[in-house]
């Protein structure tokens, strides 16, 4: 990583944890970008991001097949600068989630793209990919069933103001 992508450590550290399942490992990274004053200011940490989580799928550990980035990476939309950054490595966003809300109060057409799920695939050269199809993948609406007489405002501190995104994925069978 070059000094010029970040010059201190990321602001809020990454959290990783590694699993089997009917023979495929997987490790999912949670992470979470400042959000920051101008959009700007995140690219440096988002590119970061990129290259940190592509050097590690490039070292070859065994643990480290099928590696699954996720969290709130605060991107504004598809296509700029902060989505640029994200993918700058070959990461792909589950296209399932394409589309979706992530926060409550995302207006219907003008989604966010600040929550994502996402991957090295196929494509990519030299690097490990997922080697796992995708099903499906949604969020989950919890604010008819917990809003009550609440504001979504409210809601926001006392639950969240981001959906929880899924994503299923296919096991081969062995």
């Amino acid at each position: 990583m070059s000094t010029a992508d970040l010059d201190r450590q990321f602001v809020r550290a990454p959290y990783a944890v590694s699993f089997l399942s009917q023979g495929q490992t997987f490790t999912l990274v949670t992470l979470h970008v400042l959000y920051g004053e101008a959009p700007a200011d995140r690219v440096p940490e988002l590119r970061a991001i990129a290259t940190w989580l592509a050097g590690w799928v490039e070292r070859g550990f065994g643990w480290d097949h099928n590696l699954i980035a996720l969290g709130d990476f605060n991107i504004d939309r598809a296509g700029d600068p902060l989505f640029q950054a994200f993918t700058s490595t070959g990461l792909v966003p589950a296209p399932q989630l394409e589309g979706l809300p992530r926060t409550i109060f995302d207006d219907p057409g003008a989604e966010d793209f600040n929550d994502q799920i996402a991957w090295f695939t196929k494509d990519q050269k030299r690097r490990p990919v997922l080697a796992l199809d995708t099903v499906t993948g949604g969020h989950v609406d919890f604010v008819p069933p917990l809003q009550g007489d609440r504001t979504l405002t409210d809601l926001s501190w006392r639950i969240s103001d981001h959906y929880p995104l899924w994503v299923e994925f296919a096991i081969p069978a062995q």
